[in-house]
């Protein structure tokens, strides 16, 4: 039994709406995570899953609905705050520094001070920031020569794969990840996969966005489908296929109303 079945998800959502004047972007948009899992959230273009990740990240507030961490009411007011609770999240442009190092990317707006008064004249502690960074490279089995090589010099799966590894040093509990294949190869999207699956062995919730089946099938425990900002359907991705997932996600499929599986 992994820590995947807890009956109490770390993180949920019920009912969650969100309104754009008047534009409804969201509208019981529900859905769980859990400790150890990777939770897909899958949908076509306008399903909400931008927004859906912006709220969950505190980015955006919900103008209705519930969201709880251990089973508990919580409200974010900014991204800070669910970073202050363990949420870390992975967007599509990394938000990397393509002339700073490896570690410096990782502790990008908090970088680590020397001790004593070297540290309140502002002086960092590069020495303790690289061996932080060469421990996370060696945690998740990323592979690099050096961690005080510029970021530019990496491939395109190798900045992902800092992007993550950033997340996780400091989001111990979820990482969330939006689209985080996107514009990679194939060998390079392998990689970045088994990064993923290493992630959840912590037992870290990875709740991914991802527009590409065969990705979300390989490395998801369970599937929410957004269509037209609703949740219409979460499912275990060993008890269904791609074929229904699609039929939901293109409201093919007969009686798409909210229809939530635990």
């Amino acid at each position: 039994m992994t820590a995947g079945t807890a009956l109490i998800p770390l993180l949920e959502t019920r009912a969650i709406s969100k309104t754009f004047g008047r534009v409804t972007a969201l509208r019981d948009a529900t859905f769980s995570a859990y400790a150890g899992e990777v939770s897909a959230i899958v949908g076509d273009n306008g399903a909400g899953k931008s927004t859906f990740i912006k709220i969950l990240s505190g980015a955006l507030t919900p103008d209705g609905g519930e969201l709880f961490l251990d089973g508990k009411p919580v409200r974010f007011t900014s991204p800070q705050d669910a970073r202050d609770r363990g949420i870390e999240t992975v967007y599509q442009d990394l938000a990397l520094a393509p002339a700073l190092d490896v570690a410096s990317n990782l502790f990008l707006g908090r970088e680590a001070r020397m001790r004593g008064v070297w540290g309140r004249l502002g002086f960092l502690d590069d020495r303790l920031m690289r061996e932080r960074a060469r421990q996370e490279m060696r945690d998740l089995q990323v592979g690099l020569s050096s961690v005080g090589q510029p970021v530019f010099t990496l491939s395109g799966g190798q900045r992902q794969a800092i992007a993550v590894a950033r997340a996780t040093a400091w989001g111990k509990r979820i990482v969330i990840m939006d689209e985080p294949t996107a514009a990679l190869g194939v060998r390079e999207s392998g990689m970045v996969l088994e990064l993923i699956k290493r992630i959840t062995r912590s037992g870290i919730a990875v709740v991914m966005i991802s527009h590409s089946m065969p990705e979300v099938f390989e490395v998801a425990d369970r599937i929410t489908i957004l269509r037209l900002g609703r949740s219409v359907r979460q499912m275990r991705r060993a008890e269904t296929s791609m074929t229904e997932v699609v039929a939901f996600m293109t409201g093919a499929s007969v009686g798409h109303v909210a229809e939530i599986e635990r």
